[in-house]
């Protein structure tokens, strides 16, 4: 094993050092094959990874106009040259099966190949029309957290300003909408408080819900250097499973999934019976701290204890830890995003350290994760339905201001309402409301939950569908028009990680094919739309990237996200830079709050707030009137049973997640050699208790069933909590795809998909499958081939999301016809 061998030894060598020392560089680089050497190697191009949330600079190996090799940037202020499983690999999956004509499906119901004047006609005709008959609501858009600023900046101008609809968001719903609710709800607006280089001070990490060693394997790295460092910080991992983070934990809290809420207000509870709560920083930073103890003082670690399943001592220890440290650093992600009360869990993790007064200094502050490499940009922009740079729908002012910007009536900006989240645009679609559905970069026929229903949608003829995607996938087959999209190292734009590190990705390679980017793909549209301002100019009116960038950062100035002191040639010359970014501020901000003045002035907040437990909004004279003024908000609520929990039919609890080797559903690391040998197919995990009592054994075929579906798949028997069982979610087209178990149900306030709570039942179907004849052929590391869907006519629709959401729209659902499904034969996953 190599030193750059990253399946076998996932996270690399150790670099220990000390608190305050900085984070000693290690370089990772991986050529394609043994017959090319770096001699071989034309150029490097500078871009980042985007094969996970961490935002790892990279440089791209180019040798006779291909990819060839990638290498990580050793002054990269992120990874200091660390590159993990999916980063050192993943770019090869881009070679292989890729999309390089537009399609459009036939009156045989038949996807064929077309020129690009075809296919953007189609959609330029159906578009105007249902604008004719119906209005902007007719359309819908739903986005990625992988494509760029300049695309999603774009697409929000063109849904906003072009066309005038609400219905606008992205899978970043389904993995960081909660980390945004959070932020506003607390801080008055969206906005990582920490940084990365937080982890080289802080004495105690806690990873609530946050399997970093899997999810964002460099960040594991580096918190493993202080780990095993000769002052390591205490580490509290809060997880059903026993993970590679829970194995290295002082404390670890196997909570019963779904209890979150109970856990944080048990915490909260222990800090303020102790006094380990800084009081004058409360007194003067916050409001709310009455409320706040009024809910926790009814959670004392014995009935907390009993709620979530816990060693009531366990949760005293990790209590303690946290309000004893000097600087203490959380991280959050989909173990509280994706799970029941998740909003008001994720700012149980707030009030910790605003208790404490740790936000905004070295070592001591929050990092809500986010899932995807370009979440963030999603998010700021606008692309996901919010009003971009983090504006108020609910302020005239703000919304007047893009209307100036963009030189627009005001009113043609979507505002008497709050923007429409994915699931209820896929609702609209399923209604037919939604006549117009442009699909980006997303794999939603395998991400969203009840995929049943999803295949219905999409597959209906009361909503049309345009797929951008630079593969076939089970999404694209049921779509009416396909567009090859390019990817990563194809085209240039900025991406924006986690702790608001932008950096620049410039094109390396053309495009295959046809395929063209998104940014161009909607420029095309606006253009034969004939989009305009005001004055008559074209809208959009630019025409690069670079332009977009430009104009984008207009619209950021002033703004929380502010990138107006940022440009190409700076991003070019930098190892990445923090938002915000400014005249005053030139070299970016590397944590935010550090004065403790928060983004809650009523004049100027991203949002005026929600009730926590049943997602009512706050009214503008009711948010006033509490008098904010820049201070933080600390808000609580009672902990209740979830939806869909398990019973004497589905006694167990079923969560999903990933795994370190695949991202999202596949398309690309599927199709990376190395990667998809390493975790080729789905599985299923139980306790060893379990497993014995079911009779079951390692790799046993297993059924795991819920109300909505079921599958088949193998066993792994391991050490995590009794009663809990883990499907990972990438695996799509077969048997082991786990969103066929998931439900319909939401959080009130991020509306972001609970997927990690519902009931579930396992039984052993037989031993382990040993015809090799049956499985995917491995030798050459293709992909599980992906046919067509499933036929949906026979299949009913689940009553779960009316029983699971009392705010969703009620009446009864109209028969979609189905659009006929071609024979595949090397479609995507």
């Amino acid at each position: 094993m190599s030193d750059n061998d990253r399946i076998e030894d996932v996270w690399g060598p150790r670099t220990p050092h000390d608190a305050g020392s900085e984070w000693p560089s290690r370089v990772d680089s991986y050529l394609q094959s043994d017959a090319v050497e770096e001699s071989d190697v034309d150029q490097w191009v500078s871009s980042v990874c985007l094969l996970c949330s961490n935002g790892c600079g990279i440089d791209i190996a180019v040798s006779d106009g291909e990819m060839v090799g990638v290498r990580g940037r050793e002054t990269d202020r992120v990874s200091k040259g660390r590159l993990g499983p999916k980063g050192l690999y993943g770019w090869q999956g881009e070679k292989t099966d890729r999309l390089t004509e537009p399609l459009v499906r036939n009156d045989a119901g038949e996807l064929e190949a077309v020129d690009w004047d075809t296919a953007m006609n189609t959609i330029v005709e159906h578009s105007q029309q249902l604008l004719d008959e119906r209005g902007p609501l007719s359309h819908g858009f739903y986005t990625s957290g992988q494509l760029t600023a300049e695309e999603y900046y774009t697409l929000a101008v063109i849904g906003k300003a072009g066309l005038g609809t609400p219905h606008m968001d992205g899978n970043t719903r389904l993995c960081t909408a909660t980390a945004a609710s959070a932020f506003m709800e607390s801080f008055g607006t969206d906005g990582q408080p920490a940084s990365y280089s937080d982890i080289e001070h802080t004495d105690a990490l806690f990873c609530f819900g946050h399997n970093v060693a899997e999810t964002q394997t460099v960040l594991w790295a580096r918190m493993l250097d202080r780990l095993h460092g000769d002052d390591p910080p205490a580490l509290v991992c809060v997880d059903p499973r026993r993970t590679e983070v829970a194995e290295e934990a002082t404390v670890h809290l196997p909570i019963r999934p779904g209890t979150n809420q109970a856990l944080m207000n048990g915490l909260t509870q222990q800090l303020i019976e102790h006094g380990w709560i800084n009081e004058d920083y409360v007194h003067q930073h916050t409001i709310g701290f009455d409320d706040l103890r009024a809910v926790v003082d009814e959670y004392p670690p014995d009935r907390v204890a009993e709620i979530c399943e816990l060693d009531a001592q366990d949760i005293r220890d990790a209590a303690e830890l946290f309000g004893t440290a000097e600087r203490p650093l959380s991280t959050v992600l989909q173990g509280f995003y994706q799970s029941h009360q998740a909003t008001a869990a994720s700012c149980g993790v707030n009030n910790l350290h605003l208790l404490r007064g740790a936000i905004g200094r070295p070592g001591a502050g929050i990092l809500q994760m986010n899932g995807q490499p370009t979440a963030q940009n999603n998010r700021e922009t606008g692309a996901d339905g919010k009003l971009t740079g983090f504006r108020n729908w609910d302020n005239p002012e703000h919304v007047a201001e893009l209307a100036e910007l963009w030189d627009v009536e005001r009113d043609m900006i979507p505002h008497w309402s709050s923007p429409t989240h994915a699931m209820q645009i896929f609702r609209y679609a399923e209604e037919g409301s939604i006549g117009f559905l442009w699909i980006a970069g997303t794999n939603p026929a395998v991400s969203l939950p009840e995929l049943s229903r999803v295949r219905r949608i999409l597959s209906g003829d009361q909503c049309f569908v345009v797929v951008n995607d630079g593969y076939r996938t089970e999404t694209t087959e049921l779509a009416d028009v396909v567009l090859p999209a390019a990817l990563w190292g194809e085209k240039t734009g900025c991406a924006t990680n986690v702790d608001r590190t932008v950096h620049l990705a410039e094109q390396a390679v053309e495009p295959p094919g046809q395929a063209r980017s998104d940014l161009d793909i909607w420029l095309d549209y606006a253009d034969r739309m004939g989009f305009e301002t005001q004055s008559g100019r074209p809208l959009p009116w630019w025409s690069t990237p670079e332009e977009a960038f430009d104009e984008w950062k207009k619209a950021s100035e002033g703004r929380l996200c502010d990138y107006s002191g940022m440009s190409y040639d700076m991003l070019r010359d930098s190892d990445g830079v923090q938002w915000p970014c400014t005249e005053d501020d030139p070299e970016g901000t590397e944590r935010l709050y550090t004065d403790a003045e928060f983004g809650t002035h009523p004049d100027y907040c991203e949002t005026y707030g929600h009730d926590l437990a049943t997602g009512a909004t706050v009214t503008e004279t009711e948010f006033r009137a509490r008098n904010p003024d820049g201070r933080a908000i600390l808000k609580a609520i009672h902990y209740t049973d979830p939806p869909g929990a398990p019973d004497s039919e589905y006694p167990f609890r079923l969560t999903t997640g990933r795994t370190v080797y695949q991202f999202h559903t596949r398309t690309k690391t599927g199709r990376a050699q190395q990667l998809h040998d390493a975790a080729p197919d789905p599985w299923a995990e139980l306790s060893a208790t379990d497993a014995e009592r079911l009779d079951i054994t390692e790799g046993d075929q297993i059924r795991v069933s819920t109300p909505r579906g079921s599958i088949e798949v193998p066993a792994r028997v391991t050490s995590s909590r009794d009663g809990t069982v883990f499907v990972p979610f990438h695996y799509g087209g077969g048997d082991g795809t786990a969103n066929e178990l998931t439900l319909t149900a939401w959080d009130p306030v991020s509306k972001q998909p609970q997927f990690k709570v519902c009931g579930a039942r396992v039984e052993r179907v037989g031993p382990g499958r040993e015809d090799e004849e049956t499985q995917p052929d491995r030798s050459r590391g293709d992909p599980p081939f992906v046919g067509p869907p499933p036929e949906t006519e026979d299949e009913e629709q689940s009553d779960t999301e009316q029983e699971a959401q009392p705010e969703a729209e009620d009446g009864e659902q109209p028969e979609a016809e189905q659009k006929a499904q071609p024979e595949t034969e090397n479609g995507g996953d």
